[in-house]
């Protein structure tokens, strides 16, 4: 299909963006497009202003800010999987992105626009949450931090106003963590059926702190506390991980859908949450 008509505005710099969204009456943000354009296409939406972001230079790129690593919300998926310090410091975003999509998507997606369209389903909400990633927002009244937690509100709404742009994701340096990505699909490239993001410090063979990302068992990206509690203080060992992970899909509510209903997803999440912890702990 064709998109129905709209204005397409394309600045250089964040203010002139920040200019043209205020200004529109009816407004939709485009960054690598890969999820926009098909929602037009389809016309499940049709704005009156398209506002591409893909010439303002100053959204790109990885830089080290002393106790955290900045991610530019523009940066293509494809330049932080390759990014020294995004696999240093912050090594689940690198283990979700080598399975997130197919090369072609994420040589045009970018980070901060996949984090934006709050996808469920997406992989990169529960690796932000597992890192306690900040999410910086500007509007034209300056900028404001959000805290990853309180970024993804509900099924692809975010705390993102209608006049605000994401502009970079700040993410603490977690110096001797162990992390992983563990993602079930039935077909190679699907967004995950039930992923699980694990950021795991051991001290001594013992858990000293975990943090446990959901993706796909909500309408959000899900932190599970239950699992995170439980882990603290046991060894990193396949028998005390497994008592922990089982309480993975508490408090959660997932979809069911023709890749499975909610209690295949709850038992996936015990599952890929053993195999996550397990592997982040390098046990």
């Amino acid at each position: 299909m064709i998109p129905a008509q709209f204005e397409y505005v394309a600045p250089t710099t964040l203010e002139d963006a920040l200019q043209a969204l205020s200004e529109a009456g009816d407004a939709k943000i485009i960054a690598g497009g890969q999820s926009l354009l098909p929602v037009l296409r389809m016309r499940l939406n049709a704005p009156e202003v398209v506002i591409d972001l893909g010439r303002i230079e100053s959204l790109r790129g990885v830089r080290d800010d002393g106790d955290a690593i900045v991610i530019g919300a523009m940066t293509r998926h494809a330049d932080v999987l390759t990014d020294p310090l995004v696999r240093e410091n912050a090594f689940v975003i690198t283990k979700a992105v080598e399975v997130l999509a197919d090369p072609q998507v994420r040589h045009r997606g970018t980070f901060g626009g996949a984090l934006a369209h709050a996808d469920p389903a997406g992989d990169l909400g529960a690796p932000a949450l597992a890192l306690d990633a900040e999410f910086v927002v500007a509007g034209q009244g300056g900028t404001r931090t959000v805290a990853a937690e309180d970024f993804f509100v509900d099924l692809f709404t975010t705390a993102l106003e209608d006049t605000e742009i994401l502009t970079e994701v700040r993410i603490p340096k977690r110096a001797g963590w162990g992390a992983h990505y563990e993602k079930f699909v039935r077909v190679a490239h699907q967004w995950p059926i039930v992923a699980v993001a694990a950021a795991v410090r051991v001290e001594g063979g013992t858990i000293a702190e975990a943090r446990v990302g959901l993706t796909n068992m909500g309408s959000t990206p899900l932190r599970a506390r239950a699992v995170e509690q439980a882990l603290v203080g046991q060894p990193a060992t396949d028998e005390a991980v497994r008592a922990a992970a089982a309480s993975a899909a508490e408090g959660t509510n997932p979809p069911s859908d023709l890749n499975g209903d909610a209690d295949y997803r709850r038992h996936l999440a015990t599952v890929l949450t053993r195999r996550a912890v397990l592997a982040a702990a390098g046990a």
